[in-house]
């Protein structure tokens, strides 16, 4: 393993020489591809580095240990190598981490559905309830979001509401939430108190750019229509909401947040391109599914993957047995605990693959 590090190293010190190339430089797209390059390789050289120097100082303090100490100096060495062995493992570990394979979706932005589904208005207001969840852990980390298609509902839920969170690492986060979340509470309109159980789907897609995905625009069927709920006499008479039809595959989407028909179909389109590549991707992940079926999720909406029950405060990730009584906080976007222990799970499981 280290073998290969090193070969990063060097080729991490071969990038260095060519952005700094005036040459190079002069052509920038060539430049932003190296450079783009050279900082992906940033993080285990560091790590690599790192470990190389903790090494060094373990065999300085073996050495040391060779000759002939005072008890006190000869104390201080063997506890300053008990360290330094504790670094070593510890670095040798996420360089482990950082040899995996990265999935090529990490860094893109996505694409979130959120659906009721079990549970009529109670679902619809949890759907509420996770989009809220999720646009202020986007908030935390410093990622814009936008409404590419609602549904809302008079409590002030959603029967469905789609839209895309932008920014570096979106997908690497969330891509774990794709499932069944349940509730168990109370809801407002029981006079009884008796609890109730709802679910709500969410289906997290990474954005595809028209480069990734090729879309003849003759497999489409574009309709158009008068949007449905709040607008006025705008949403009564003006064909603006739009659905489109991707006729090989059957897959269909449809945009009706703007009072802009070009606007609409050009949100549909985004939300189009994003499942047709994740069609494409579903059958490579058949191929590998028995061997990772260990891990945290498929990332099949089908999937129950987590509980917030309300009465407890807690909320349960089935998926890694983790449960947080925290349930306030989860639901106004401390989600870093939760996606740490899914992201950590997840890569504990390749490590086991790979050995």
């Amino acid at each position: 393993m280290l073998d290969k590090v090193q070969a990063i190293e060097d080729r991490y010190i071969e990038l260095e020489s060519q952005i700094s190339d005036p040459a190079i430089m002069a052509n920038m797209t060539e430049w932003q591809k190296l450079t783009k390059a050279h900082s992906k390789l940033t993080g285990i050289v560091e790590t690599f580095r790192e470990y190389k120097g903790v090494y060094k100082a373990m065999e300085e303090a073996k050495a040391l240990l060779e000759d002939k100490l005072d008890d006190d100096f000869r104390e201080m060495v063997t506890a300053e190598l008990s360290e330094l062995k504790e670094s070593e493992a510890q670095l040798f570990a996420r360089l482990q981490v950082l040899l995996l394979p990265r999935d090529p979706n990490d860094d893109k932005s996505v694409i979130i559905e959120i659906r009721g589904g079990a549970g009529g208005d109670e679902a619809a207001l949890f759907a509420g309830d996770l989009f809220r969840m999720y646009t202020r852990y986007a908030e935390t980390r410093g990622w814009k979001t936008e409404i590419l298609d609602a549904n809302p509902t008079d409590l002030g839920g959603f029967k469905e509401v789609v839209f895309v969170v932008e920014g570096d690492g979106a997908y690497s986060a969330l891509k774990y939430e794709s499932g069944v979340h349940r509730v168990q509470r109370v809801p407002t309109t029981e006079s009884s108190g008796r609890i109730h159980t709802s679910t709500v789907t969410v289906a997290v897609l990474a954005e595809a750019e028209e480069v990734d995905v090729d879309i003849n625009m003759n497999d489409l069927r574009i309709d158009t229509y008068c949007a449905s709920g709040a607008g006025g006499q705008h949403v009564n008479k003006t064909e603006s909401a739009v659905r489109i039809t991707h006729l090989p595959t059957g897959v269909v989407v449809q945009c009706q947040d703007e009072k802009s028909q070009l606007k609409n179909k050009e949100r549909a389109m985004r939300v189009l391109r994003a499942k047709i590549q994740e069609l494409a991707q579903e059958s490579q992940r058949a191929e590998v599914a028995e061997t990772r079926k260990s891990q945290v999720g498929t990332g099949d909406r089908s999937e129950r993957i987590r509980t917030y029950n309300f009465p407890q405060g807690r909320v349960t990730d089935h998926r890694i047995g983790l449960t947080l009584h925290k349930l306030d906080f989860v639901l106004n976007g401390d989600l870093e605990e939760l996606i740490g222990a899914l992201i950590t799970t997840d890569q504990s499981e390749r490590l086991k693959q790979v050995e």
